[in-house]
């Protein structure tokens, strides 16, 4: 984040939480660069860019204050309320459906499970493939096999222990993306027939996941900001023969929530009772806003309960498809899988990361995209703010790069797909992320890509779309 995007960003935060309010006076562009010790050019392009924005406005003569603002900040949706059953899934045809059009480079992709590729070093991390393609061992293709190579689990697990955990490199095994590992924790845990606990809404994947697995799943109540519902879960876990959960505490797709970490614990502690596992994914927790990591689940663990999935696709490389799970007491058996199913996760690319790690690289190019999607998702919540229509919510996640936005009562999230479809810009649709198909007026919307007029333009089609839209069927 460059300076003066960052002064934009704190004084964005100021108006947002009120301690700057409509109609007072920013510092001069003298003051503010003498107490803050930037140039002028520094202060001026922050001031431009909050007035690109709609917070502030210039008054000839007299200098830049906060503008009157139209309406009062979103409020954010309530606890979601899912059917307290269990589900056999059939999903997988709906979210092809639905994600076909993310492909196309031609569509807005607000619908985008990706953020914008290039908020990632490729060029950086190209220099590294090739050195370890040139460089490797010719014995790496065995030695390397899994669990995977020896120094990228020694630099995920010193990740672990700089982020409050410790565990073994010897747990770890390296995967072809999150999703292979999920994949194979749940092949680990479970049997056809099979009950799995997850959120609701919960990440279509993971539900795919469970369908191509013959699994069931009961959906638990979830907040937009604190996550899922303990005494739902507790009583779930007293009335179902759950055998694992998936569930995500760290900037959950699609809602963006994030876990206290009194629930933290209450959660772990909880299923250690029930001595039911848990699937942690966690492939957003390095996004996170602001000083501090967030805790994971897997730090708090002391059974070997936790298989605690994460990969670089969101975080530094995506494409590159390297994942990872800690998989606890189940690590041996995860293992025997990957050999079974896919043998063996690239070589070169393994050695590549490792080395990009090592030379301390990784969190230079975290601090800036950290920085860049606090400001994108700050450009979005605005967005939605001036253009979408009286009665709709909105979650302000504090990481990740989604948005989960609740519609006016009535709203046909399917409908307004359609329509933004035929417009070139892409949504989410809510119930792609329902095993019963629920949140049928809730969309996600990416903010993983930088704010453009393209993106504004788009913003203020979509709103227009949801206040024409139809209502949902009966």
């Amino acid at each position: 984040m460059t300076r003066y995007e960052s002064l934009a960003l704190e004084t964005e935060q100021r108006i947002r939480d009120g301690l700057l309010r409509a109609g007072e006076r920013l510092p001069s562009v003298r003051k503010a660069c003498h107490s803050l010790r930037l140039s002028p050019s520094t202060v001026l392009k922050a001031y431009y860019l909050l007035e690109s924005r709609g917070l502030i406005e210039v008054r000839p003569q007299s200098g830049y204050y906060v503008k009157a603002r139209l309406s009062r900040p979103l409020p954010e949706p309530e606890m979601t309320r899912p059917p307290a059953t269990s589900t056999a899934l059939e999903v997988s045809d709906f979210i092809f459906e639905i994600l076909e059009s993310v492909k196309d480079p031609a569509v807005v992709p607000l619908g985008s499970s990706f953020p914008s590729p290039f908020l990632f070093p490729l060029a950086r991390l190209g220099r590294f493939l090739a050195a370890a393609a040139r460089h490797m061992d010719p014995l790496a293709t065995v030695t390397d096999l899994p669990p995977g190579n020896e120094e990228l689990r020694r630099q995920i697990a010193l990740r672990y222990i700089a982020h409050g955990g410790a565990l073994s490199p010897d747990e770890i095994v390296i995967t072809s993306g999150a999703m292979e590992a999920l994949n194979l924790c749940l092949q680990a845990l479970t049997r056809p027939g099979d009950l799995v606990v997850v959120e609701s809404p919960s990440f279509y994947a993971g539900l795919q996941a469970i369908e191509r697995l013959g699994l069931r799943v009961v959906e638990i109540p979830t907040h937009p900001r604190d996550g899922i519902s303990l005494p739902a879960l507790a009583e779930a876990l007293q009335r179902h023969p759950v055998k694992a959960c998936l569930l995500m505490a760290n900037f959950q797709n699609p809602l963006g929530s994030l876990m206290p970490e009194a629930h933290r614990r209450e959660l772990v502690a909880l299923l250690a009772r029930h001595q039911v596992p848990l699937v942690e994914d966690d492939t957003y927790a390095e996004l996170y806003f602001g000083k501090e990591a967030p805790l994971a689940l897997k730090s708090l663990d002391r059974q070997g309960l936790v298989l605690h999935v994460s990969s670089f696709s969101k975080s530094l490389a995506p494409g590159y498809r390297i994942g990872w799970v800690a998989a606890g007491r189940y690590a041996r058996a995860v293992q025997r899988l990957k050999l079974a199913t896919s043998l063996a996760t690239t070589v070169p690319v393994q050695i590549a990361l490792a080395d990009f790690m090592r030379q301390g690289a990784f969190d230079t190019h975290l601090r800036r995209l950290r920085g860049a999607l606090e400001l994108q998702e700050a450009d979005m919540a605005a967005a939605v703010e001036r253009h979408f229509p009286p009665g709709t919510r909105m979650t302000r996640p504090r990481g990740g790069y989604f948005s989960w936005v609740e519609l006016p009562a009535g709203s046909d999230a399917l409908a307004l797909h359609r329509a933004a479809l035929a417009r070139g810009i892409s949504i989410a649709p809510g119930p792609i992320f329902s095993a019963k198909r629920e949140y049928g007026h809730c969309i996600r919307l990416n903010f993983g890509h930088p704010w453009s007029a393209p993106l504004e333009q788009a913003m203020a089609t979509l709103g227009q779309l949801a206040a024409e839209a139809p209502s949902a069927p009966a």
